[in-house]
Order: structure tokens, then C-alpha cells, then sequence
């Protein structure tokens, strides 16, 4: 199950998607959804933790060339941590504005993707991998974990107290699999099928159990299940 899982950009990348994440964040807080942005800064801050504690310092699978690792893993990590954590939010608490923040995501990171790769090849270059082999199998545990809850809770409940586990799984594949496509669409990401199947099933889905759970313990009284 070993590949590789790389990506080549450039520092307009970075600069125009640090624009978008603070008009992203600007447009949370004039909607005042508190909680959706501190879920959002709690994501970048445990995608960090993920990334440069684990993937970098302690297996090595994670190779930064052309950055510094911890600067640039972390700029990474509040990225997709904070849009990711931010849209799952917004996804489990059916906001009213789903389809209008979900459109602003993803057109985001296609526009940014596709404009540095057109106008970015005089900024400096940088390029990520990742191998997979020593920690996909623990984050399949943790998935069937997860999924192992929702199961039997669901099976021991009544129709009305059911948690809709299509819900959860299309929301967990959507996520990922939205911004692998477009790393994939926009040349970031090498060519290779591979990568984008196994990361939109596994990546992200492992932890929206856990995040269901966290956001039904968080949520107001007068908010629907």
C-alpha cells in the first residue's frame, strides 16, 4: 500500500491562500459563528500537531524542499486544518448559508491553484511528499473505530435517534476529496489516481464520527440534531 504523496507549488500559492483564509475568517466572524471559526483554528492547530509533530519530526515520512519545514508545514496545516474543520462544521450544523460557504471553498482553492500555476513561476518553488506506508494502516483503525461507534449506537436505537451515517460519510469523502481533485486538476499534484481515492475515503472521513460527537456536545440547546 506504500506511494508516494507529493506536491509542487510556489510561494503565490501561499500568499494569495493566506489572503483567502483571512477573508475567509473575516466573513465568519461578520456572520458571527464564533464556534465555526474556533473549530476551524482547532483544526490548523491539530493538523499541525499531525503534520510537522508526527509526520515530520517523529516517522520522517514528510520531506519539505525549498521552505522551511516548520514555517511552511504550518502555514499548510492552518490551511486545509482551518477550511476543512471550518466546512465540517458548517456541514453538521446545516447552516442556512451551506451552499453559499461550500461554493466560496472550493472556488477558492481552484482559483488560487490555477492562478499560481499560470502567473507563479518566478516565485520560489516548493515541493512536499509524504509516504504512506507507516501510518495509513493506524488511521484505518482509527476509522473503523469511529464508524464501529456510529454502527452500533445506531443499531441499538430507535428509527427517530438513528445519526445518518450516509451524511457523515459523504461529508467526510466530500472534503478531502474536493481539494485533492483540484491539487490533482491543477498540476499541483502529480498525475496518479491513487492518492485521491485512498486519501478522500480515509483521511478526513476517520475522524467525522469523532467530530459528530464533539459538535452534538457543543451545539446550543435549541439546536436541531
Amino acid at each position: 500500500m506504500e506511494y508516494l504523496v507529493s506536491r509542487e507549488l510556489n510561494l503565490l500559492y501561499i500568499v494569495l491562500d493566506i489572503i483567502f483564509l483571512f477573508l475567509l475568517g473575516y466573513l465568519v466572524i461578520r456572520k458571527r459563528n464564533y464556534r465555526a471559526l474556533l473549530f476551524g483554528l482547532a483544526g490548523g492547530l491539530i493538523y499541525f500537531i499531525v503534520d510537522y509533530g508526527i509526520f515530520y519530526a517523529l516517522l520522517q515520512t514528510r520531506v519539505v524542499t525549498g521552505a522551511n519545514p516548520a514555517l511552511f508545514l504550518l502555514w499548510l496545516s492552518m490551511s486545509y486544518g482551518f477550511t476543512n474543520f471550518l466546512w465540517i462544521w458548517l456541514f453538521l450544523d446545516r447552516d442556512k448559508d451551506l451552499i453559499e460557504w461550500s461554493l466560496l471553498i472550493v472556488l477558492g482553492w481552484f482559483s488560487i491553484a490555477l492562478i499560481s500555476q499560470s502567473f507563479g513561476s518566478d516565485f520560489a518553488q516548493i515541493s512536499i511528499s509524504r509516504g504512506t506506508s507507516s501510518y495509513h494502516g493506524a488511521m484505518a483503525v482509527i476509522l473503523l473505530i469511529g464508524y464501529l461507534i456510529v454502527i452500533i449506537r445506531n443499531l441499538n436505537s430507535t428509527e427517530n435517534n438513528k445519526i445518518n451515517i450516509l451524511r457523515l460519510l459523504f461529508i467526510g469523502i466530500l472534503v478531502q476529496f474536493s481539494w485533492e481533485a483540484v491539487l490533482l486538476i491543477s498540476g499541483i499534484r502529480p498525475l496518479g489516481i491513487k492518492p485521491l481515492l485512498i486519501n478522500s475515503l480515509l483521511e478526513t472521513n476517520l475522524g467525522i464520527p469523532y467530530l459528530y460527537f464533539i459538535h452534538k456536545a457543543l451545539r446550543k440547546p435549541k439546536d436541531v440534531a
